[in-house]
Formats: structure tokens, sequence, C-alpha cells
């Protein structure tokens, strides 16, 4: 009898169960439809294309992507350079991660302290993070401009000589300028950007009244070439300086305007006679330099924030007057006073004399360090803790430049700073560098992760690398504490290029067993076997 034709109500009779229909059923219904999406034409078009392709291509593909992967990892690691971060991974970040349904990273919560020991570290942290006029900067038409003749580049920043601006402008200026025309001159002086419509505005001030001392100041310190000419032009500021300050004493209590006028005018005699020492210390008049300072410091007390003292400790140094050194460290390397460089360094240093001569790591290891030894060493950890990109400027690891105007403590500019002017002190006393290259490291065992907890200071600020970037010139490979690792994207863009230049090179070499070997990959990843 014939099967009788199923109707719309009868159950459907079950399908043959095969091994091969089993095996597509496993794979999901890609593989059930595969061959009616290839239109039944099998994979000989692919297989044509592949056999026409030559060992030219191959070696064509290989270097352009190799090239393109260089590209990529010379552009991340100059970024790198010079932002700290990673492009591709600030671009994922910020542009990308919305996009595909990520979280923004969302601003920072502020935190309320509940401690006054926290409100403590956070008035530190921000006190640290200050920039802070350079207490030994130079001149700028002596030695900065001599610097630019001589190499053709900028030792100065725009954002530093702006600084500087800012600076006279508040030490030189007041709210009676207007009622002296010469003194109204050098107030549209200071702004000027231009050094020689300065010079020029300098020379008009004194044409209306030559006992102008802010234009001789302005004169001294950009068109004098010489510290002979910069010396001339002080003492005609000191001169003038000194009359109006007199009569600015006998009339400052008429008036809140007199008393800014006084202020003024104590600022002006300040800085006159602070760079008159400085003249006379670079002249090799040093003890001269030495009592300058000491006058100074005497005579106005109050003026500590310039930190003329570390002018005063380095001419002392300059004498060798050691036991006078230590005295003056004795007033202000106290616990209420900011410290720096000059002082923390300084006090190493002279613990490092008294023990730096007979030091040799050697015979330490052997029996072991002694009083004298262990306090020296905990001094240049103290200094190293304070600002740590000082050793490598002493142990002329790392090239000086010239100092800019301002410094940022406990950062790379501040050891610039001090190392240009105090690394012939650390060379004079005999193994005092050595002491220091042997104990200057075991200062990193003690705070692992000093952006976080530190031993003697405060917590290293994480700002300085931020800020020494704007004071420092871009010719100067700006020192990084903590050091920082390479991002990822630079690891991988560094082994792409690796890879593909060497399968490059292999298939220039060997490009018909690399022919051979591509096309039994391909052939190996197409055709997918499935076991029944």
């Amino acid at each position: 009898m014939p099967p009788r034709q199923l109707g719309w109500g009868d159950p459907r009779p079950p399908r043959p169960c095969t091994p091969a229909r089993v095996a597509a059923a496993g794979a999901g219904p890609d593989l059930l439809f595969m061959p009616r999406l290839r239109g039944g034409f099998g994979d000989r078009p692919l297989t044509v294309f592949l056999s026409t392709l030559t060992p030219k291509f191959y070696v064509a593909l290989t270097v352009t992507s190799s090239l393109i992967s260089g590209l990529i990892l010379g552009f991340e690691w100059w970024y790198f350079r010079k932002y700290g971060t990673s492009f591709i991974e600030q671009v994922s970040v910020s542009h990308l991660r919305p996009l595909i349904g990520g979280v923004e990273n969302s601003p920072p919560t502020p935190s309320f302290p509940t401690s006054n020991g926290e409100n403590e570290t956070n008035r530190q942290n921000l006190s640290e993070c200050k920039v802070w006029r350079n207490p030994l900067n130079l001149f700028r038409g002596a030695e900065y401009s001599r610097y630019t003749w001589v190499t053709g580049k900028e030792p100065l920043t725009y954002y530093d000589m702006n600084l500087s601006a800012q600076d006279h402008q508040t030490f030189f200026t007041c709210d009676t300028d207007s009622l002296r025309p010469s003194d109204t001159v050098m107030q549209k002086a200071w702004r000027e950007r231009n050094p020689q419509a300065r010079i020029k505005a300098a020379h008009q001030a004194l044409e209306l009244s030559n006992d102008c001392a802010t234009a001789y100041v302005l004169l001294a310190e950009e068109e004098a070439t010489t510290i002979v000419d910069a010396e001339k032009y002080f003492k005609q500021a000191l001169k003038a300086g000194e009359s109006v300050y007199r009569k600015s004493q006998n009339c400052h209590s008429q008036s809140p305007q007199h008393e800014a006028q006084l202020r003024r005018d104590t600022n002006v005699l300040v800085y006159v006679k602070r760079r008159l020492a400085m003249c006379a210390r670079k002249l090799g008049r040093i003890r001269e330099a030495a009592k300058m300072m000491r006058d100074l410091l005497k005579e106005f007390p109050l003026f500590s924030m310039l930190n003329i003292h570390e002018n005063l400790l380095e001419a002392l140094l300059e004498l060798q007057a050691y036991a006078e050194v230590q005295a003056v460290l004795a007033k202000y390397d106290d616990i209420s006073l900011p410290k720096s460089a000059a002082i923390c360094y300084t006090a190493a240093l002279l613990k490092a004399r008294a023990v730096s001569e007979r030091f040799s790591p050697e015979t330490a290891s052997k029996r072991g360090l002694s009083a004298a030894e262990i306090n020296a060493v905990e001094a240049i950890h103290r200094a190293v803790e304070f600002n740590p990109h000082v050793p490598k400027y002493l142990l002329e690891m790392k090239s000086l430049i010239l100092p800019p105007e301002h410094i940022l403590k406990r950062g790379d500019s501040e050891a610039v700073a001090y190392a240009f002017f105090h690394l012939q002190h650390w060379k004079r006393i005999e193994g005092a560098l050595n002491l220091l290259h042997c104990t200057w490291e075991g200062t990193f065992r003690m705070i692992p992760y000093p952006l976080e907890k530190g031993h003697l200071f405060y917590p290293y600020p994480s700002c300085t690398e931020t800020a020494d970037r704007e004071l420092l010139p871009t010719f100067h490979d700006v020192s990084v504490y903590p050091q920082k690792e390479l991002p990822f994207f630079i690891h991988f863009t560094a082994g792409l290029c690796s890879f593909s230049a060497m399968l490059a090179l292999l298939m220039h070499q060997f490009p018909e067993l690399m022919v051979v070997f591509a096309k039994s990959v391909i052939s190996s990843h197409r055709t997918c076997p499935v076991s029944p």
C-alpha cells in the first residue's frame, strides 16, 4: 500500500539520525546554512586568490605592518615622556569607554578630615607644591643672555619669566606710583614682555627722575652684560633707594598710602642689598658678601621668606667656615621653619665631612658603622627623602643646566639650583661624594611608597613633575620621582613591531618557504573538521 500523505493535523515522523546530522546540530545553525550562504561554489575563489599571491606581496605586507607599528611605538614613547601617560590609554578611557557604555571617571568628592593632623598634612602638601623665588637666581643680562648668545637656547621658560614679572610688580610697585611720573613709567615697564621695551622704559624713567631706584634695578638685571656693570647699576640703585626709604620712614604713619609706599621702598632696598652681596660673591669678594648678608639678616629679620640665609650658607661654604655654617643651620634648620634642599643637604655635608675621609664600604661592611657614620648616613637619608633628585646631579649622573628663576621645593628645579652652586663644595671635601654614592639609594628601601607615606617628612607631593616641566626648558630631561612604569600599550606596540619586523626579515630571506607556511596556516584555519 502506498504511504498516506500527511495532513495538517498529523504528527511529523522523526528524521533519520545520521552522524553528519548530529555533528551539524552540535555545531549550530551557522554550519547548517553555510553551503547555502556560500552559494554552493565551495572555496575555489579563495584558493585561486591565495595561489596568485607572490612572495613580494607578503614581504610588502609585513614591512608595512612593521613600519606602522614602529610609528605607533615612537609616538606612544614620545607622548609618555612628555605627558607621563599613554595616548592610546587616555583616548580609550576618555572617549571610547563612555561610547561603549562604560562608567566615566567621576571627579573625586572632597573629603572632610576628622583630625587636626590631617588638616596639617593638607596644608603642608599645598605649601610644598608652591613655587618659590630662587634665592640664588642668576642675572638675565650678564648670565642668562650670555648662555643664549653662545648656545642659541633659551634657558628660561615663558612660565618662569611670567612669574618673575608678577614678582616685580608685587615688590616694586604700589598704589602711589601715579604721584611720581618715573614710578608710573616703571609700573608699565614691569608689565612689558619685550626686554628692549623694558630697558627703554627704564631709561625714560631716569630721564624724568635720576633717583628712581627701580629703573636702576631693571638696567642691572637686564641691560648689564657683565657682573661689574650690574654692580655699578645696583650701587646707584642703593644710593637712590636709601634716600627714598628715609623719606618714607618719616611719613609712613600719615596715611595707608604712605604705608604701602614704605613697604615698596623697603622691598626695593632689601632686594638691592641682596643683589649687591651676590655681585660681591661672584666677583670673588666672599668675606664682604658674607658680611653684607649677615647685616641684611639683622636689619630685616622679618624677610626670612626670601631665604637670604641660603645665600649666606653658600658664601660660608666657599670660605670653608664650617663652624659658622653649623651656627646658621642651628638657627634655620628648625622643625617650625620650611625646609629646603640647601638646608638638608648642607647638614648632611657637615656630618659627612667628619667621617668621609676614612670611610670605606668594605671596612664598614665588616666591622659595622660607627656612631658618627650612622649619623652621617641618617643625615644623607633625610636629605634624599626631602629631595630625591639632587644625588644624580651631585654624582654627575645627570647633566646640569642653568638654574631657573623659580624653583619648586622637593622638585627637579630645586635640585638643579642646589647642585649648580653646591657641587663644588661637595667635591672639596674628600670622600663626601663617595659616601653619598654608597648610601643614598638606601633611602628608597625605607620609603617604598613615597606618594602615600613619608618617613621624616610628609609624603612626596605628586605635583612636582607638572610644575618642573613648566619651570625647566624643554631641552632638559626632567627627573621624575617615583619612576613611572611603562604603560601596557608601549609594551604591546613594541612586541607587535618586533614580531612584524621578524616576519618581514624571514619573508625576505626565505620567500618560498614562508609563502607555503602562510598558505598552510590559512588553510588550517579555513578548514575546521568536525569529528562525527
